[in-house]
């Protein structure tokens, strides 16, 4: 009876020991390529009355050519969950997070609120991070539109 506990909880212990480790390959598999930052994510905008810090989700972003690929961190897919093209992208303000978003946020996130094919989505960023991505979208090839507010 204890050997068969025992063969159970050590059978659940490598379980989550392989989880883990599924989560860090992937994300080292992620940013081998170079050009990523951490950056939440929100695509669906609170409706009026909902809370301010409901829907953001943690992931890693990666510029890929003239769209940056976005990853959820907790996830196991090999394949970018969104991505946004750098010609659609419109970006509409910059904020700091107010309110329930902080504590949904890494501590110095900043929030680009932009629309991306007819679509609201915010991206929380650090600093860093945003004067990069803000670089990236102004540094379009000739001939493509830049909105960069």
């Amino acid at each position: 009876m204890v050997s068969a506990l025992l063969v159970v909880l050590g059978s659940l212990i490598a379980l989550v020991v392989l989880g883990l480790v599924g989560f860090g390959v992937r994300r080292r598999l992620i940013q081998r390529p170079g050009g990523t930052f951490d950056c939440s994510a929100r695509f669906v905008p609170p409706r009026a009355g909902q809370s301010q810090g409901k829907g953001w989700l943690y992931g890693v972003a990666r510029y890929n050519g003239d769209r940056v690929e976005w990853f959820r961190v907790f996830s196991y897919a090999p394949r970018p969950r969104r991505w946004l093209q750098r010609d659609r992208i419109q970006v509409r303000e910059r904020r700091h997070p107010h309110g329930e978003e902080e504590l949904a946020l890494l501590p110095g996130a900043v929030v680009l609120s932009c629309r991306h094919d007819g679509w609201d989505v915010e991206l929380a960023m650090s600093e860093d991070a945003l004067t990069g991505f803000l670089a990236w979208l102004e540094a379009a090839p000739p001939g493509q539109r830049v909105n960069v507010a």
